[in-house]
């Protein structure tokens, strides 16, 4: 690879870990307000599986040309800074892109993006486990704003996957909202679920005052919920249908340096979890999206440029 390239990791024509390319690309100028970030890590998230499985091209959500980039979630460097940006090249940064209508993504050596999105990774955090935290860190507290302040005496909410990336930072972070959480997860997770200050169950009753659905239950999430009460879902393109008065959303994660720059603040003090199951190098994406897809692991899959 020269200085005027960088590797990334595309679909053309999605089918699966086995369709995933890694290309060369030519390294871009940031524009005023962007920052060109050199990546040390990205995390492969089940929506990348969606991606190189073809999911969101069947939906008619991306229209690229010759290949979709592959990646949301990263944590790297300041490599350059276009006009008006005040972060200075060498500043240890996180972030994350949204969208599936894109020829570029995480899963690559570079990334211009808006400087905006971005936060200060703080000392003493790991660049492989700060590039955890963006995608999942950011939806969880969307969900917790989707919750907003649990009402006076109806206050109990059960968090399906409290073991899970969204579903444990969701624990974490839903009593600072006034919500008593108790996590539902496997009989193996107690432990984890229980250090993040919640109650927990390995099986749940109907009855609860809000369910924020980490792990996808969809219609058996929303059955937990009782009459009047709410529903936080994590797929937007497909919520179940409200029933009984229940109010019912599904987290949009989106970029969001100020809360970002928290969510890192709480994960170097230990108080957010950041697992990280294994680093692949960038070259073996396909291997990476097979292990996700083999599932039972606790921690993130990463890919290492």
């Amino acid at each position: 690879m020269s200085t005027h390239t960088y590797r990334a990791a595309v679909v053309r024509t999605p089918a699966g870990p086995d369709s995933i390319e890694v290309i060369d690309r030519p390294v871009a100028d940031p524009g005023p307000g962007e920052v060109r970030v050199q990546i040390a890590a990205a995390p492969v998230n089940p929506v990348d599986r969606a991606v190189a499985d073809g999911v969101f091209h069947r939906m008619g959500l991306v229209h690229q040309p010759d290949w979709t980039g592959m990646g949301w979630d990263f944590a790297g460097t300041i490599a350059a800074t276009g006009a008006g940006v005040d972060m200075a090249p060498g500043t240890r940064v996180a972030g994350m892109i949204d969208g599936f209508d894109r020829d570029f993504g995480a899963h690559a050596g570079q990334l211009v993006v808006a400087a905006a999105d971005l936060a200060v990774v703080p000392d003493g955090l790991d660049l492989v486990a700060a590039s955890t935290v963006p995608l999942n860190g950011l939806a969880a507290a969307q969900i917790v704003d989707l919750l907003g302040d649990a009402p006076a005496g109806e206050d109990r909410l059960l968090v399906t996957g409290a073991a899970g990336a969204v579903g444990g930072s969701v624990t974490a972070l839903a009593p600072d909202r006034g919500w008593r959480v108790t996590g539902l997860a496997r009989a193996e997770d107690e432990t984890f679920v229980r250090g993040l200050g919640a109650d927990f169950t390995t099986r749940a009753e109907p009855g609860w005052d809000a369910v924020a659905d980490g792990a996808v239950l969809q219609e058996e999430g929303l059955a937990l919920v009782r009459d009047g009460g709410t529903f936080v879902g994590v797929q937007p393109s497909a919520p179940p249908p409200a029933e009984r008065g229940v109010t019912v959303t599904a987290v949009t994660a989106h970029p969001d340096g100020r809360t970002l720059t928290d969510l890192l603040a709480r994960t170097a003090t230990g108080e957010l979890p950041a697992r990280v199951h294994a680093v692949f190098p960038l070259e073996q994406a396909a291997d990476a999206h097979r292990a996700l897809a083999r599932g039972g692991a606790r921690g993130r899959d990463v890919l290492r440029p």
